[in-house]
């Protein structure tokens, strides 16, 4: 008896290792659709091509349904693991999903892949980051579509138009977007740091070169004329930015009501573009200091 009581002791660590699987810490049911997802990545490997693959990828980000959009953008870069659109679209679509370590490792996947060409994983990372990291990744994304502008500003008629083929056009209010991500980068996580009203500044009137008709930007404007102690010209630009997109004041400040307005600002009426939410927040809380409640 004692040799048997033996032999059971000894048989007993042989199981061990087992329970360090990552698999075997999952339930039942986690560990059948871990199955089933692997043989659906490889059914659609067979049976799709990564072509196929973004077109479903769009069609589900088009309905909202980013978790199905993850699956099918994954498979699509199982195929092809270094494109570039394909990273670019994931990463957006982890980003949705709010997982932003998933989002910045594809993001920085891409950088490794291509430093110097595709503005938008910059502009991702800088939201992804904080403080001078932010504006290190702004301002690549910055020179990157400054470069791409001048590209297209060149390049007329039937070149422009074969050019713009191969991405969506940069517009001039993208760039004027980037400065002023910039800016609030300064107005916020580095607003004590040397010499950073002057970096503010100088985003927020890049922005305005740029796009002068962009609500953001003379939002920005008049918060910083507001910080450093010009009331009234700081009312000024809020006015301005509020007036763009806002209808009540809209058909108050029409240019035929004698307020003027550049060309660019006067487009924007049929537009009627809204600015960001935590943008229009702090429009909000700007007209109340300036007790501007109607």
């Amino acid at each position: 008896m004692g040799g048997q009581a033996k032999r059971k002791q000894t048989s007993k660590p042989k199981r061990k290792p087992r329970a360090s699987s990552g698999v075997a810490e999952l339930s039942a049911q986690e560990r059948m659709k871990l199955k089933m997802q692997e043989r659906a990545k490889k059914k659609t490997a067979q049976k799709y091509t990564s072509e196929q693959l973004l077109q479903k990828t769009e069609e589900c980000m088009d309905n909202f349904d980013f978790e199905m959009a993850q699956m099918f953008c994954q498979r699509a870069l199982d195929l092809e693991p270094t494109n570039l659109k394909i990273l670019d679209m994931l990463g957006n679509i982890c980003a949705e999903l709010g997982n932003m370590e998933k989002a910045k490792q594809v993001f920085l996947k891409a950088v490794e892949l291509s430093p110097e060409e595709g503005h938008s994983k910059y502009m991702y990372l800088g939201q992804i980051h904080s403080g001078m990291e932010a504006v290190q990744y702004f301002s690549k994304g910055i020179e990157i579509m400054l470069n791409l502008f001048e590209k297209q500003t060149q390049l007329a008629g039937s070149a422009a138009a074969a050019f713009s083929t191969h991405g969506p056009e940069l517009t001039s209010k993208d760039i004027s977007v980037a400065f002023c991500s910039v800016a609030e980068i300064f107005f916020t996580d580095l607003c004590m740091e040397e010499g950073a009203a002057e970096k503010c500044k100088e985003a927020i009137e890049k922005a305005l070169y740029y796009e002068p008709a962009n609500p953001e930007a003379l939002q920005l404007m008049a918060s910083y004329l507001f910080s450093t102690e010009k009331p009234q010209e700081g009312k000024e630009f809020l006015m301005r930015s509020v007036a763009l997109w806002l209808p009540s004041l809209r058909k108050d400040t029409e240019p035929s009501s004698g307020t003027r307005y550049n060309c660019k600002e006067q487009k924007i009426y049929k537009k009627n573009e809204i600015p960001p939410y935590e943008s229009r927040i702090t429009t909000a809380k700007l007209l109340i200091e300036v007790e501007e409640y109607e």
